[in-house]
């Protein structure tokens, strides 16, 4: 099959025991790879009751048809399971190089089932998959866990590991690759699962080869686009996704102080990608295949590291009010460490600043004050929360969870959306935001839809957006987001930086692609119609855990307290109007659940008996 491998490897950790998954064409055409067979394993291996932490709940890795076939900025592989930290459906979407020595290694994807009595580590090599004492890497962290698998295996490897915060089953960890370089699957606590089975890494490679089916044509239109990715991301190369800091600022959607103020106006260019680049900055680092290269390279005292993204410099700068760059990357680097999702553990950090303001963390361990803006208070706590000390025991729960256990009026200040807390873009700046957080299937998350940018300054005519939507409206947000989230899908079924698609990869050159990989000729309506089938599995299994339209919700101070200055002030998203025009364009109905004839219809009707009765 062109390619594909057409194997799957099931590995559980309770017997060592090991079983291929072989499937067929039929198979790949339907679910795509990535986010799509993720998806529909775990809807397969999971039930409505498995607990996230449980040895039943499956972790999942899948790479798509694009990996390996050097198709620009197709080196990513997705995760997939159940979240910890939400309770709800989780797929986290990493780039790096992992993604492509396992599919060398003769696998298009691996689930793992089961816990190990002991700390183990499972290698896999050319086909051939073992498990292996993983007690002198226990209690490594990211890092010195990478580098004592590449002493021992080679370089020419990938791993993917825990740090000290996905072993002792942090809600808020990650799962981390490529070392120092700490490219992640951060959101949502896979790492606290991958935890919960004693399973400090994976060790993957091999020589196994991708067969495509038109190597000539394949080969020409990457020449084409890669040269066009790099001359339009050139910005993001230089740069880094920081280099959009004080636009974000600008335009009212950087988090400040816990979501509570409008501006950072005075010190906001202390922290951008520009400021990086004249300070800190020691290189850029690209995932595998990429012509863009937006990942930082710092050097921090002599200790190079990767540096912090956008994302990280406002959870962990703007957001906690911290403008000390060479704080936040050193943050952002023990972070990476430990194995810590430097968004989620920003925000919680930020919730705890504003509670600790107003007076209501009197009875927690704090070991110091926690003043907004204090960078050693920043790196107190993230210490803290990766090893489960005083207050960080309680915040690495998440902000729901920490908000019920802390109480005294504490939930207003939690900023999340079923748990999962708020990336760093702001529904009050971009509107699509608002339905596209709310319906996300993994808690807030702007990359479940990827909408904004075509509200800031991007066009796709294919999509119906021949111009840049209005960011201020809400009228067309609930449909646009739901565009949006099918596209995203495929996307990450792939494995295709979203970056590309942004930069000028269109549907119909992704398609021309797809069949050149694998001689499957898909229209537009294909494409899409498959983003839809993927998303609606994810919807099914929200549903079959419970999640209802009154789980479709934002925070109050998104919903209901706008901007006081600032280029989005006085802004509130009208979240029910976007809801409604959302399920109705999905045709799940007021209730916001598909129903059997939805799953008929994109055939999946066998995971029927996730809905309720």
């Amino acid at each position: 099959m062109y390619g594909y491998n057409g194997k799957v490897a099931l590995v559980d950790l309770t017997s060592r025991a090991v079983r291929v998954i072989n499937y067929e064409e039929e198979f790949a055409r339907k679910f795509i790879g990535g986010s799509g067979m993720g998806s529909y394993f775990l809807l397969k291996y999971c039930t409505p009751k498995t607990e996230a932490l449980s040895p039943e709940n499956p972790l999942i890795y899948m790479v798509g048809p694009y990996q390996g076939t050097g198709i620009p900025t197709s080196g990513r592989h997705q995760v997939v399971t159940r979240s910890p930290l939400t309770g709800v459906f989780l797929e986290s979407d990493a780039g790096g190089t992992f993604g492509f020595h396992l599919k060398r290694a003769g696998f298009d994807g691996v689930i793992i089932i089961g816990k190990s009595k002991e700390p183990v580590y499972v290698s896999i090599f050319n086909g051939s998959i073992s498990f292996n004492d993983a007690n002198p890497l226990w209690g490594l962290d990211t890092v010195e866990t990478e580098a004592f698998l590449k002493n021992l295996y080679g370089k020419t490897i990938g791993v993917s590991c825990i740090g000290p915060a996905g072993e002792n089953m942090v809600p808020l960890a990650g799962i981390f690759h490529d070392g120092p370089d700490a490219r992640a699957a951060g959101r949502g606590g896979a790492g606290a699962v991958m935890g919960s089975k004693k399973l400090k890494a994976l060790v993957v490679g091999g020589e196994k080869t991708v067969e495509v089916f038109d190597r000539d044509k394949l080969i020409a239109t990457i020449k084409e686009k890669a040269s066009i990715l790099k001359d339009r991301g050139y910005g993001l190369s230089l740069y880094g996704t920081a280099g959009g800091t004080a636009l974000a600022e600008e335009l009212g959607d950087l988090p400040v102080k816990n979501w509570s103020l409008g501006s950072f106006k005075e010190k906001v260019s202390s922290i951008t990608g520009q400021h990086m680049a004249e300070t800190i900055l020691a290189g850029n680092y690209g995932c595998m295949a990429c012509p863009i290269r937006c990942g930082r390279v710092v050097n921090l005292n002599g200790d190079i590291c990767g540096g912090p993204e956008y994302e990280t410099v406002a959870m962990l700068g703007s957001n906690c009010m911290v403008d000390d760059l060479n704080v936040i990357a050193e943050a952002n680097a023990l972070c990476n460490r430990y194995g810590l999702d430097t968004i989620s553990t920003g925000s919680v950090i930020a919730f705890a600043m504003e509670l600790y303001e107003r007076g209501i963390l009197k009875d927690f361990d704090l070991q110091g004050t926690l003043n907004w803006g204090d960078g050693q208070a920043l790196l107190r706590l993230i210490r803290m929360i990766a090893f489960k000390e005083g207050i960080g025991e309680v915040l690495g729960q998440g902000a729901r969870k920490a908000s019920e256990k802390i109480g005294k009026g504490s939930e207003h200040f939690a900023i999340h959306v079923k748990g999962l807390e708020l990336p760093a873009h702001d529904p009050r700046c971009f509107k699509s935001l608002a339905s596209g957080y709310a319906t996300s299937v993994r808690g807030a998350c702007h990359l479940n839809s990827y909408s904004y940018p075509w509200e800031r300054s991007a066009v796709f005519p294919e999509l119906g957006y021949p111009q840049t939507v209005d960011r201020k409206a809400d009228k067309g947000k609930g449909i646009m987001t739901a565009k949006f989230q099918n596209l995203c899908s495929v996307l990450d079924s792939l494995k295709i930086c979203k970056f590309a698609v942004l930069l000028g990869v269109d549907i119909s050159t992704m398609c021309e692609w797809l069949e050149y990989v694998t001689s499957f000729r898909l229209s537009k309506d294909d494409f899409l119609e498959a983003g839809e089938r993927i998303y609606t599995m994810k919807k099914v299994f929200n549903v079959g855990v419970g999640m209802t339209r009154k789980d479709d919700i934002l925070p109050e101070r998104i919903l209901k307290e706008p901007r006081d200055s600032g280029g989005s002030e006085g802004l509130l998203p009208d979240l029910e109007s976007q809801l409604e025009e959302y399920y109705n364009f999905r045709g799940w109905g007021e209730n916001g659940i598909p129903n059997i004839e939805v799953l008929k219809k994109l055939k999946v009707e066998e995971f029927a008996h996730w809905l309720p009765v």
